[in-house]
């Protein structure tokens, strides 16, 4: 095709741009949609069905439990065929099923101006359990593969969001994160823990042995979670990661994900009945805080040497793979260390910004996120469970979901009051606080842990689970407006600095 054809398919008319998205998905309806129906059931050796696989990390649903004798007869017979993990070629199926859907959803998104991500997430929820039922759950071997590349693809786009941080940058709003942050989890935790408390809603028993006020304040931290990932993939594609309310708000959403740690082991350990005192918080505190300081610290030292000696060697693509190792490798010791893994990798790209291969590795690294983050994106979709929504289904409850729609509004007025705790001139407030409001993979590991250890009942965990869902998807079409405002300030614009010197060197980059 020339380039002049080229260029008049594209600037066809909105009709025509349409129809051909819309054979486009017909024809790979036509090319996967028989199998479709068919690979869930082969992938978990039961027939595909709506509740069997919602995907919440290290949750075994009702609906997927296996009767009595049918886990071991499939054991022996795995054993027996020497089929001891999941087949390549199913994985593949699944991998190429999420990568082209998620990426024609993403166009069709970006088609009718909203960001790419909104239509990841919507792959998601069609590509999962509760609809075609392609991505498995977390606990089949297929899904704990799929998990595993979802994880590389969030650790992967925190890497890109540390390699475009400036330190200093993110240092002059440091007070401001740490307002937003700690607003953003006192605020939405003592009004989820408020209403249970006083409302009592009653949507189902509450578990054996479990107290009440244990249940008010599990429901209560899974309002204070945030997604880094949803508003950083945001930031992202519209170029607004240089901007002053973009480091508030990844700032603050770091110091969200160690004070979510916290409150994690703070809950667990009270539903277990062990005690939980100040010196034991503390303990769990500055482990989190001081691993991204001890990686930051020793690794702007250590780094430059070894990037140095890097790139004076020949082999191909040596500079990416150790770029790509190194962000894997603080992710996994940020895990070891009992902190979030993304913020290993956040911290790793914090690192490298400050080497002299800064925009080699970026340059690099770009290919391998546009692989590997939007996998994160329709993972996090595929558990959304849309039965919860559609009356006359076995899964709807209108007092559940009104329930739910009450922990929302909880949710998102917490999160979007932090942002006008912000005090300095010309910054967008609400985008600050609109940005902070997804919960994403956070809210759904928070909910799922719940269910897990018997604080949450089953309609408590629908009703959080839909807080979850309505929190994650709001946020880019409302975001994306808010940023493209004229009051977004971009640090080149507006001077932080307290003793009246210009704004700084938008080149230099610190370590």
């Amino acid at each position: 095709m020339s380039r002049a054809r080229r260029a008049a398919y594209r600037e066809g008319s909105p009709t025509a741009r349409l129809g051909r998205l819309a054979a486009l998905v017909a024809g790979l309806w036509i090319v996967f949609g028989s199998a479709a129906w068919e690979l869930p059931g082969r992938l978990l050796g039961e027939p595909s069905t709506a509740a069997a696989t919602v995907g919440l990390p290290g949750v075994a649903q009702a609906s997927s439990e296996p009767t009595e004798g049918h886990s071991e007869a499939s054991a022996e017979e795995g054993l027996a065929e020497g089929h001891q993990g999941p087949e390549i070629s199913h994985v593949f199926l699944v991998l190429i099923a999420i990568l082209l859907v998620g990426k024609l959803f993403g166009e069709a998104a970006e088609r009718i101006g909203q960001p790419a991500v909104l239509g990841e997430l919507l792959a998601g929820v069609i590509l999962g359990g509760s609809m075609l039922g392609i991505i498995p759950g977390q606990d089949t071997p297929i899904g704990g593969v799929i998990h595993v590349f979802a994880e590389i693809g969030v650790s992967i786009l925190l890497f890109e969001i540390g390699l475009e941080t400036d330190l200093k940058e993110m240092f002059r709003v440091g007070k401001e994160a740490a307002a937003v942050a700690l607003v953003g989890v006192l605020l939405p935790f003592g009004l989820g823990f408020g209403y249970w408390y006083l409302a009592n809603p009653a949507i189902g028993a509450h578990p054996t042995g479990i107290d009440f006020w244990i249940v008010a304040i599990f429901v209560g931290a899974t309002l204070t979670a945030t997604s880094v990932g949803i508003t950083a993939r945001v930031l992202s594609d519209l170029g607004k990661m240089h901007t002053s309310e973009a480091r508030i708000i990844i700032g603050a959403a770091v110091m969200d994900d160690v004070l979510g740690i916290v409150i994690l082991a703070v809950v667990a350990g009270l539903a277990s009945g062990a005690a939980v005192g100040a010196l034991a918080i503390s303990r769990i505190f500055v482990f989190a805080v001081g691993f991204l300081v001890l990686a930051v610290v020793i690794g702007s030292r250590a780094a430059p040497y070894l990037f140095d000696v890097v790139d004076r060697m020949r082999v191909r693509g040596v500079l990416l793979v150790t770029a790509f190792c190194f962000a894997l490798l603080l992710a996994a010791l940020a895990d070891l260390a009992g902190s979030a893994m993304i913020i290993g990798a956040f911290a790793a790209g914090i690192v490298l910004s400050s080497t002299n291969q800064f925009d080699a590795v970026v340059e690099r690294i770009e290919p391998v996120a546009d692989v590997f983050t939007p996998i994160f994106f329709v993972v996090v979709g595929a558990p959304v469970n849309v039965r919860l929504f559609i009356p006359g289904s076995d899964d709807f409850s209108g007092i559940v979901l009104t329930v739910g729609l009450i922990l929302t509004v909880i949710a998102v007025f917490g999160k979007v009051l932090a942002g006008f705790v912000v005090r300095k001139p010309g910054l967008n407030r609400l985008a600050i606080g609109v940005g902070m409001v997804p919960r994403g993979e956070v809210g759904l590991i928070f909910a799922a842990i719940g269910l897990r250890e018997g604080i949450l009942s089953n309609a408590v965990y629908s009703a959080v689970l839909i807080m979850v869902i309505l929190s994650t998807f709001m946020v880019p079409p409302f975001l994306k407006p808010l940023l493209q405002r004229g009051d977004v300030i971009e640090p080149e614009e507006t001077a932080f600095d307290d003793t009246g010197a210009g704004p700084p060197d938008p080149a230099a980059r610190s370590g």
